[in-house]
């Protein structure tokens, strides 16, 4: 959630511009999207509302810290890691 959908400046948060309009395009394209945090599940459902991007969202989960699944994350076929400066890469 920070330094993806904002950046932190002190206690100043600046939205991240591009990044938001991804998410938002990948949701009128029908993409499933999560947004967790390691600040919680809380944390980030206020952020995506302050963003105005709370629909968007499928729901809201604190960051794993550990996950159990037959394939590692790089090999799951439909899902991509992008950083946030590269959101722009993204297919809709």
């Amino acid at each position: 959630m920070d330094d993806t959908l904002v950046r932190s400046v002190g206690s100043t948060r600046i939205p991240m511009p591009e990044v938001i309009r991804q998410v938002r395009r990948l949701h009128e394209n029908g993409h499933m999207l999560y947004l967790w945090s390691s600040g919680g599940a809380n944390y980030a459902r206020r952020s995506a509302e302050e963003l105005g991007i709370s629909e968007c969202f499928q729901a809201f989960l604190p960051k794993p810290n550990a996950y159990i699944d037959d394939q590692a994350v790089h090999e799951w076929r439909f899902c991509t890691h992008f950083l946030p400066i590269n959101s722009g890469q993204i297919d809709g």
